[in-house]
């Protein structure tokens, strides 16, 4: 059995429902400014969980767009800045969150994410994040490299007292985020959209401790951590 004594969670598309906002974006200015070729899982499983800039060059340069990554990173920040702030949890997030703060585990969030996109990400879901002891994010000080780069949770590790690495459990919906917590040497539960699993093939080849259909399926007892009650 892993015994497991901190948790760890990135946020987009594990704890909020933000992946269908840069999903609808990405296509509206495709379907723009690219004849409305189709934004593909296979392309956005290679954009997730690494940072804004990264992504942005990725898609100007994947669909040869008339604009620089700049302008690309404007016109899309407009529409997620009209979104983003009605973003909701994902189903068992609230569930768990919640659990595992009433039972004393510390937890951090993780997310490549700027500080001040956390801030709108988060704006229906204050007291939920305010749960969390501490929040991580992608422009913090010390974060050279995002996901598959381990650096993000090696951050969150050291502001949670720097607990030993396979205590660790990190929540993940990005193969990019999979591979960054196993180089950071922690293990990781693997949450993914439907869509992700059926391009990435097995599962198993990913390094996964778990993979997951929803956050809703997580069982405790396997990690060493509290057990839901049973009227949970």
């Amino acid at each position: 059995m892993v015994e497991i004594t901190h948790c760890i969670f990135d946020m987009d598309g594990l704890l909020l429902d933000t992946e269908r906002v840069y999903t609808e974006v990405t296509q509206e200015i495709l379907d723009k400014y690219a004849g409305g070729v189709k934004f593909t899982w296979d392309v956005k499983s290679k954009l997730m969980g690494r940072t804004g800039i990264e992504s942005a060059t990725m898609v100007v340069e994947h669909y040869k767009l008339p604009m620089t990554v700049q302008e690309y990173i404007d016109k899309s920040a407009v529409m997620h800045e009209e979104r983003f702030p009605l973003v909701k949890p994902l189903a068992g997030v609230e569930r768990l969150v919640r659990h595992l703060h009433a039972k004393g585990i510390p937890m951090a969030v993780a997310t490549s994410s700027t500080r001040s996109r956390f801030e709108l990400k988060t704006t229906l879901n204050k007291e939920l994040f305010s749960l969390f002891d501490h929040i991580v994010c992608g422009d913090d000080a010390g974060i050279k490299h995002g996901k598959p780069a381990p650096d993000i949770f090696l951050a969150a590790q050291e502001r949670l007292g720097n607990p030993p690495a396979e205590k660790c459990l990190v929540f993940e919906d990005a193969t990019n985020g999979v591979a960054a917590a196993l180089n950071a040497k922690m293990h990781v539960v693997w949450i993914p959209d439907v869509n992700l699993l059926n391009i990435t093939g097995d599962p198993d080849s990913h390094g996964a401790t778990v993979v997951l259909e929803s956050m809703m399926d997580f069982d405790p007892k396997p990690f060493s951590l509290p057990a839901f009650e049973t009227n949970n």
